[in-house]
Formats: C-alpha cells, structure tokens, sequence
C-alpha cells in the first residue's frame, strides 16, 4: 500500500509541476491544479510514511522520479531541451536511490 501512495503522490507531484510551468506562461487559471496538485502531493506522501515505508526511501523515490518523469514529459509538451548530459545525470539519480533503497534493505 504503501508503494501505491507513493505512486500516486509522484504523479500528482508532476502534474502540479508541468502544471506550474503553464500557469506561469501565463495562464492563470491553472494554478489551482497546481495548489491541489502538490497539497494531495504531500497528502500522499505522509500517507506512504505512515503505512511504513522509510522516509530516505520515500523521498528518494519521490524527488527522483518526479525529476525524471518532469524533464522526460518537458521536452514534448513545452519542447525544453534533454540532452545527452542530462539523460546521463537522470540515471545516475536513479542509480542514486536504486542504491539508497538496496543500503537499506534488511
């Protein structure tokens, strides 16, 4: 259960981020989804700590999947530039927490 908040408060946390970049090309409107997008954001996550999962473990997940899914969903929605640099610094964040996760394992 656990996993599955989390899941959801990565998405809702991307969301509200691509979100965010709308509203501030000047669409006003769209920042309510930004508000409500981070508020169960977070919602999600506390919910993800009180079910049991570590909080290094969480926030890990949490940041790095939001970085990668919002700089991997930036590029076709608003034409930002991936290059290769990032794409390599995108794994090795994701190498980062694979890390973190296996450290903590008992």
């Amino acid at each position: 259960m656990s996993w599955l908040l989390l899941g959801g408060a990565v998405v809702s946390e991307v969301v509200s981020t691509l979100a965010l970049r709308v509203a501030s090309g000047g669409r006003r409107s769209w920042y309510a989804l930004v508000i409500v997008g981070y508020a169960l954001a977070f919602a999600l996550l506390s919910g993800s700590l009180q079910a049991g999962m570590p909080l290094g473990v969480a926030y890990g997940v949490w940041a790095a999947a939001g970085i990668v899914l919002t700089a991997l969903l930036s590029r076709p929605l608003f034409r930002e530039a991936l290059t290769p640099v990032m794409m390599g610094g995108m794994g090795l964040i994701v190498a980062g927490v694979l890390l973190i996760e296996l450290g903590g394992a008992h």
